[in-house]
């Protein structure tokens, strides 16, 4: 930002219309745009030069006057107001396809519209950014030099001109915002949630006929000017009631199921309220104690949002990251809830994880020898693909039927609870306490898991291959299979990390989906779906078709998320081989039962070398699989809440301080211990 260019904008002729008020307005930001927009030095000394000009030199305080006043009086301000930073009503993927297309094909401004306008003079995404960061004294002498007192009547007549035009409008967009929330509070998705609002008198109906009511009070006042001006206060009432309205939906979706819909129309409604309230808060400023301070720090609060709307009013990113926020709150409270049985606080919980890590290993030590047989099998290449998925889904599905437990099913679900208790923290020394006793439980109850597991699953590979050999007088695993096992599972001479690493994404994608499953349950009702269905009952009486129906719901999520599991573990090589990349999937457990029969195949000859190599590969494949899945999980729970990762700052020395004083607590609970509160 340089002086001299703002003295050349100001000095530079331009026509007094709205497209020489745009031009000059596009010339001026980009003359008093700094270098860094997050720098609050340089946006500081970037208005305080344009206040330093303006105030000397009268000229140039008229020539910015005019122009303010042509831009505000001469284009059609409403949708402005209305739209810009707010979500249209044509729907999610409607608009990601209408910013996909923007980004391709650019509207065509129109000089007409403020909107255009705006879209037009601020164009770098950072704008919201200086201008939010500038001082608001600057702000308020800067408005005192330009619209405080007119250099002459004709100045003061256009000044009044223009106001009363920019008040009609605000007018106007209140009435119109009003009128959208009205119609949204009637939305079959939000009645669903919430059935009162077709019982009972809306509060968004109320509210847009306060506002109409509101408007039409301040329209009198222009015509009579000694009526009393209307305030504002039963609006702000009515709003109040219309966000617990929201607030009581959000909460019975997690009952009754949410969907991208719902979730659209409740950030669009929030957005159109808080638009609402900015425009209440601009025109009722002047009756604030300090009216020229109210003034000026609203109107620049609503122009950074208008700004900071119109800047992103092309990004792709940035609807999809802000409409699935509340989606994937939703999804991961679900693993929440599931992660919560997956964390052990006494002994005889911990000895319960080790019985159904177990029993997990147990079963996959036979799916390891039938996908080894399945290999064996003259297929076509898809066949092979859907013997192997149909093997990992049983498989795993068994798993969960049974109670067992699969150690990487463990860290999508307990990241979320773990997520759920750093939101609920806030930074609390004592919640912080309660806190690290929860994640040292949840490392105690992983370690459980997956030793459960691998202790398990070898020996019982080993038993199998030998049984199998016994009977039928050949190696359950050939030599040439085995080998490449070893190989598969050395970490320096192969890709078993990076393949490890890319099951953890797997695990992390089947533990989303496993919520949105618990969720779809929830919200189409498919329990009570199945519980009526005729021939169901009549088949197996209705007894049974009801505890069946309550058993699908309670499920669904674990069942279906280890279905899809099972397929992408066994799509993911064939994949690659279709991409010519090199994909595979290393999980930890699979891989220890593939590290038994390789065992036997070779007649348990194998180089103590390489048994360290492998039995390392093996422990640091569960160790990718467990971080790269948890990290994910934990990062889209937070995300998801919102939650302040930063609040808990002192949540890391105390774990140091755990392990270095108690170490054993991290693999094996305490004599007596308690479950932390909320467990």
């Amino acid at each position: 930002m340089s002086p001299a260019n703002l003295l050349a904008v100001l000095e530079r002729p331009y026509a007094d219309t709205p497209e020489g008020a745009l031009r000059f307005f596009i010339a001026l930001i980009d003359a008093l745009r700094p270098y860094e927009p997050q720098s609050t030095e340089m946006a500081t000394s970037a208005f305080a030069t344009l206040l330093d000009i303006v105030v000397s030199n009268q000229k140039h305080r008229a020539t910015l006057r005019r122009h303010v006043q042509q831009l505000f009086r001469g284009t059609q301000q409403v949708d402005l107001y209305t739209d810009a930073g707010i979500l249209p009503n044509s729907g999610f993927f409607s608009e990601l396809w209408r910013r996909a297309m923007g980004r391709i094909l650019p509207p065509v401004p129109d000089a007409a519209r403020l909107k255009d306008c705006f879209d037009s003079v601020f164009h770098h995404r950072d704008d919201s950014l200086w201008l939010a960061a500038g001082s608001i004294e600057d702000k308020l002498a800067l408005w005192d030099a330009v619209f405080g007192q007119a250099d002459s009547a004709t100045d003061a007549d256009s000044e009044g001109r223009w106001q009363l035009h920019t008040e009609a409008q605000l007018l106007e967009a209140l009435q119109v915002l009003a009128t959208r929330i009205g119609a949204m509070g009637l939305e079959p998705e939000l009645t669903r949630v919430q059935p009162r609002l077709i019982e009972f008198e809306s509060p968004f109906v109320h509210l847009s006929a306060e506002v109409l009511r509101f408007t039409e009070a301040w329209r009198a006042h222009h015509a009579d000017p000694t009526a009393e001006h209307e305030d504002e206060l039963h609006m702000l009432v009515l709003v109040d009631q219309c966000r617990d309205v929201m607030t009581r939906a959000r909460r019975n979706a997690a009952s009754e199921g949410t969907s991208l819909s719902l979730t659209y129309l409740l950030v669009r409604m929030e957005q159109c309220l808080k638009r609402l309230v900015q425009l209440t808060g601009v025109l009722c400023a002047r009756f604030q104690p300090d009216a020229r301070l109210a003034t000026v720090s609203r109107w620049m609060q609503m122009i950074q949002d208008l700004v900071r709307g119109e800047t992103r009013r092309h990004s792709v990113r940035e609807p999809f990251r802000r409409l699935t926020g509340l989606l994937a709150l939703r999804v991961t409270e679900n693993a929440r809830l599931t992660g919560e049985h997956y964390i052990t606080t006494d002994r005889a919980e911990y000895a319960g994880m080790w019985r159904s890590a177990a029993g997990g290993g147990f079963i996959v030590g036979f799916m390891a020898l039938i996908k080894l047989l399945l290999g064996k099998l003259v297929l076509a290449p898809l066949a092979h693909v859907v013997m192997y998925s149909l093997n990992y889904s049983l498989g795993f599905v068994l798993i969960h039927v049974l109670n067992f437990t699969l150690a990487t099913k463990q860290p999508a679900m307990t990241a979320a609870t773990i997520a759920g208790s750093i939101d609920e923290s806030e930074g609390r020394t004592r919640d912080l306490h309660r806190l690290a006793d929860l994640i040292v439980a949840t490392v105690r109850s992983q370690f459980a898991a997956i030793a459960g597991n691998v202790i398990v699953a070898i020996p019982t590979a080993i038993v199998i291959a030998l049984v199998y050999g016994w009977v039928t007088g050949h190696p359950a695993m050939a030599m040439e299979n085995a080998q490449h096992a070893l190989h598969d599972l050395s970490p320096i001479a192969s890709l078993a990390i990076p393949h490890a690493a890319l099951t953890g994404i797997l695990l992390f994608l089947a533990g989303l989906l496993s919520g949105y499953f618990d969720n779809k349950a929830a919200y189409d009702r498919i329990p009570e779906r199945i519980a009526h269905l005729g021939w169901l009952r009549r088949l197996i009486g209705p007894q049974r078709a009801d505890r069946f129906a309550g058993y699908i719901g309670r499920n669904l999520g674990g069942l279906t998320g280890n279905i899809l599991l099972g397929v992408m573990l066994a799509s993911l090589a064939p994949m690659g081989v279709f991409l010519g990349l090199p994909l595979d999937a290393r999980h930890v457990t699979l891989s220890s039962a593939n590290f038994g029969l390789a065992l036997v195949a070779f007649d348990f000859h194998i180089g103590w070398l390489t048994l360290i190599e492998t039995l390392a590969g093996i422990l640091l494949i569960g160790a990718t699989n467990l971080s790269v899945s948890f990290t994910l999980a934990l990062w889209v729970a937070l995300k998801a809440r919102g939650a302040d990762i930063t609040s808990t700052r002192g949540l890391a020395a105390l774990l140091l301080e755990r392990l270095r004083t108690e170490p054993a607590r991290f693999f094996a609970p305490p004599p007596e211990s308690t479950k932390p509160p909320g467990h």
